[in-house]
């Protein structure tokens, strides 16, 4: 299912349906292909040869002596990024790309400057657009030879540009998105997807996640966020219309979702729980909502709940994937424990030398998908992602238990203490929903005798105090004893990354160094 020819298909049958919204600005699917002609001039003209880049705008930046190579494993194809603050920027650009000979990239402005000049030496990127202040001073005084636009900048040349040839489907083996794994708190390890590699992904997409042709999709935030980003390719892939917004707004959601007749929702599980809230102050406005669609395991049941009560017609789907490998299952009921395993993906679980572990052991999920990127890029890291039996991890840690898989973290997301494996998204389950307790997270704390102890973290709810004696009784009730907390402590706030997402490393950083309250 190629992005180009169902974009070219839509255009040409049905020109005025709405293909990208943004806040205050949209565009067609007929004026998609037209703006894509322009922007791929542009972008073409950044990565000619430095001979003939003269006279070019003020931002545009060349230093001949460290012109940047794209990473080899684009097979040349030069590498175009953005940057930006706006979505609806980010989702045109590489929409507008994705039916020409180039690979783009979105690079989270949020992230530290040190990850974003590192992500762009170490893959080669040639083009950047970004509004970022700091980021073409930093590349500059390291020599960098690509070209450096803002946003304004790269506008105007798209206006005076000479249009490219139509766009056209290209190879399945032809390098298509630049990926990063998160850059929040760690170095981002880069990766490619090539169009055969998305090809299959909205194939599974399409076959359980309803990205359905003419549907409006609304997908707030970062269009760096893989989640966001892959909202934007099915829904164009698929002739639907995506609306994307910079950041949610709980106050103008309920208008929106009303004014665009908004079906069907994608977003990371924080804003799950503020469009409940939305619906709660105006459940009229979300009248045609059918489907919410979250990714990340392990659901908090009190999400799914609390969506159910205010709006109890609304489907709720909580995915599983990792942008590497694809998607993987779903949960779509219970307390979202439980993966359903999608029928064309293969998992298996696997311990630290290799080998199967018994069903309902914990160890390395491991997973085979036609999806999956063939490795990172090795600029970027060493690490292996796909071995040469074509099977991949990200080293998710998970048992299959009656046909099902349950999710137990990264692998920092174990702890060890006397002997016994505890998954700390287990114990963080346990407190969901806890009264006066906004947000709970399960860490591991050194220990000489036990080697670790599990301690939970707790942000307590506006003008709450949390009873230690309460959550001990809450615990002895869900949690078998070895994953029983035996320390408890009070953090206000948590940490969380820009997704919403707590921290958890950081939290037990904040325990250790004593901004966190013994309770």
């Amino acid at each position: 299912m190629p992005i180009t020819p169902a974009i070219l298909r839509v255009a040409q049958q049905h020109p005025e349906r709405l293909a990208i919204a943004g806040e205050g600005c949209a565009l067609t699917y007929g004026e998609l292909v037209e703006q894509s002609r322009r922007t791929f001039a542009v972008v073409d003209e950044l990565h000619a040869p430095l001979a003939a880049r003269t006279g070019e705008a003020r931002g545009a930046t060349h230093h001949p002596a460290a012109a940047p190579r794209p990473a080899p494993e684009t097979g040349g194809i030069p590498i175009s990024a953005i940057s930006v603050d706006s979505a609806f920027a980010a989702a045109r650009f590489v929409a507008a790309l994705a039916g020409y000979r180039a690979v783009s990239a979105t690079i989270d402005p949020r992230w530290p400057l040190e990850h974003r000049v590192g992500v762009v030496l170490a893959t080669g990127i040639g083009l950047i657009v970004t509004d970022s202040a700091d980021l073409p001073a930093a590349l500059a005084e390291l020599g960098w030879g690509g070209a450096i636009l803002t946003l304004d900048e790269f506008a105007d040349r798209e206006r005076r540009a000479h249009p490219a040839p139509p766009p056209a489907a290209r190879p399945g083996d032809e390098a298509f998105l630049l990926l990063f794994s998160s850059g929040t708190t760690s170095r981002p390890k880069a990766f490619l997807k090539t169009r055969r590699q998305y090809r299959e992904n909205v194939a599974v997409s399409s076959a359980h996640l309803e990205p359905l042709p003419g549907v409006a999709t609304l997908a707030p935030g970062p269009v760096s966020y893989s989640l966001t980003l892959y909202a934007v390719i099915e829904c164009l892939a698929t002739g639907g219309s995506v609306h994307v917004a910079d950041a949610f707004d709980p106050f103008a959601v309920a208008g929106r979702v009303r004014d665009a007749g908004i079906t069907r929702v994608v977003a990371v599980p924080a804003v799950v729980q503020a469009l409940t809230d939305a619906a709660r102050r105006d459940p009229e406005a979300f009248a045609r909502l059918e489907l919410v669609v979250t990714g990340g395991a392990n659901l908090p049941a009190a999400i799914r709940d609390g969506l159910a009560r205010v709006l109890p017609r609304v489907r709720l789907i909580s995915y599983y994937g990792a942008a590497e490998i694809g998607f993987i299952g779903d949960s779509r009921g219970g307390d979202g424990a439980t993966i359903s395993v999608y029928p064309t993906i293969e998992v298996g679980v696997r311990d630290a030398a290799g080998a199967p572990v018994p069903g309902g052991e914990a160890g390395t999920l491991w997973v085979r998908a036609a999806a999956c990127s063939d490795g990172y890029l090795s600029g970027t890291t060493d690490e292996v992602l796909q071995g040469e039996d074509g099977w991949a991890t990200v080293h998710d840690q998970a048992r299959l238990v009656d046909g099902g898989l349950e999710l137990l973290g990264r692998a920092g997301d174990m702890a060890v203490t006397g002997g016994h494996k505890v998954s700390l998204h287990e114990v963080d389950r346990a407190f969901a929903g806890a009264p006066g307790v906004a947000a709970a997270v399960a860490v591991a704390l050194p220990h000489d005798a036990l080697g670790s102890v599990v301690a939970l973290v707790v942000e307590p709810e506006a003008g709450a105090a949390p009873d230690r004696e309460a959550l001990a009784a809450l615990a002895a009730e869900r949690l078998a004893p070895q994953f029983a907390p035996r320390r408890w402590y009070a953090l206000q706030p948590l940490p969380r990354t820009v997704g919403g997402k707590v921290r958890r490393a950081e939290a037990a950083e904040r325990v250790l160094d004593g901004s966190a309250v013994r309770l």
